[in-house]
């Protein structure tokens, strides 16, 4: 029966992993799709979106068997709890990645009102916050659980010189208001993202230690 337990508790680990990789792709073909103009990407992360939505759902149904069949405590119990807060900020993020692919859809084949560079820089390093959680999650990695702290230090420093930049645009040519807009927006998500990573963290350290530690001070 204990092998069992383990093996299920293996299996929604797994599936949780799955679930980060889905949400990560999305949000590295959201940006290109914005960078490129590619507005059959930016349609396609918008439908892929029912996937990630649909692993969410089985992960959280295997979650509520392995508790109500299994009652399980102490660290088998935060594992759990862990699994279904993890999926929760997953699911978040992918439909921020969303968001994004909508911003390419409204921007349209329109000319961006100015090169894109620390725009992928900000989701360059957000996908680095999501690599360094879910390989904390995969081997209880407490360093790569708290390194997210000095990541998401790094997207909010991008966000802060995003939104100066485009700021200073829009002030400077009204004209640029509309779709400078967007891009400040798309900023705002990815940091979202970021924050939503930076919680993925406090669930590893908690499934791991039983203690609550903030890492978005």
């Amino acid at each position: 029966m204990k092998n069992i337990f383990a093996r299920q508790l293996a299996e929604m680990k797994n599936r949780v992993i799955a679930m980060g990789e889905m949400v990560s792709k999305s949000i590295d073909e959201a940006v290109i799709s914005l960078r490129e103009r590619d507005l059959a990407l930016a349609r396609l992360i918008m439908s892929n979106d029912d996937a990630i939505d649909a692993l969410e759902r089985e992960i959280e149904q295997l979650c509520t068997h392995l508790i109500a069949t299994r009652q399980p405590f102490a660290a088998d119990l935060r594992h759990i709890v862990a699994g279904y807060k993890i999926i929760t900020a997953l699911e978040r993020m992918g439909d921020l990645a969303v968001d994004v692919a909508r911003v390419s859809l409204r921007i349209g084949s329109e000319k961006l009102i100015k090169p894109l560079i620390d725009i992928p820089a900000m989701a360059g390093e957000v996908q680095s916050g999501i690599k360094a959680v879910i390989t904390a999650y995969t081997g209880e990695n407490l360093e790569a659980a708290r390194r997210i702290a000095e990541i998401d230090d790094r997207v909010d420093r991008y966000y802060g010189l995003i939104m100066t930049e485009l700021c200073q645009l829009m002030q400077q040519n009204p004209a640029l208001v509309t779709q400078g807009v967007q891009l400040v927006l798309v900023a705002r998500y990815l940091e979202r993202i970021g924050d939503y990573a930076t919680n993925i963290g406090e669930e590893v350290i908690y499934m791991s230690l039983g203690v609550r530690e903030s890492l978005n001070e």
